[in-house]
């Protein structure tokens, strides 16, 4: 399989850089996976789990938000935040859902709830799968 260069950049880290095989995205449109050869595209994240293959190993990291732009250069996604299955401080992830719910109950209805609702349930989503992934 032919492989392309992937970086993934956070503001704190360079949380990825090297050859891949495979690298889903959580794109807010809807997740799309990139192999070699992709035809470019600029897309926005959403909060979810970004899936790397490398030479059949899959590595997972949460990102919570940014851009994913694909070139001739290879992938490069600039994530607002990215933690590592491991390194999540799984507490203070359920506590951040917590303070979430609690917030909800404060906003006025309109785009502002909307987007709050978004992002609950996609940190919900993030949440469940943590747990499924956990239990294998």
């Amino acid at each position: 399989m032919a492989t392309f260069h992937f970086d993934l950049v956070s503001p704190e880290k360079i949380a990825f850089s090297g050859e891949v095989d495979q690298v889903d995205v959580p794109g807010l449109e809807g997740d799309f996976g990139v192999f070699a050869g992709h035809a470019p595209l600029v897309a926005s994240l959403r909060p979810g789990i970004l899936n790397i293959t490398v030479a059949g190993k899959h590595q997972k990291i949460i990102v919570l938000g940014g851009l994913a732009e694909v070139s001739d250069k290879g992938l490069t996604v600039l994530a607002d935040t990215a933690t590592s299955m491991e390194e999540l401080d799984r507490a203070a992830f359920a506590q951040q859902i917590t303070e979430m719910e609690e917030n909800l109950k404060d906003e006025e209805p309109g785009n502002a709830l909307d987007h709050a609702i978004s992002r609950l349930d996609h940190y919900k989503s993030i949440q469940q799968q943590i747990s499924s992934t956990a239990m294998h």
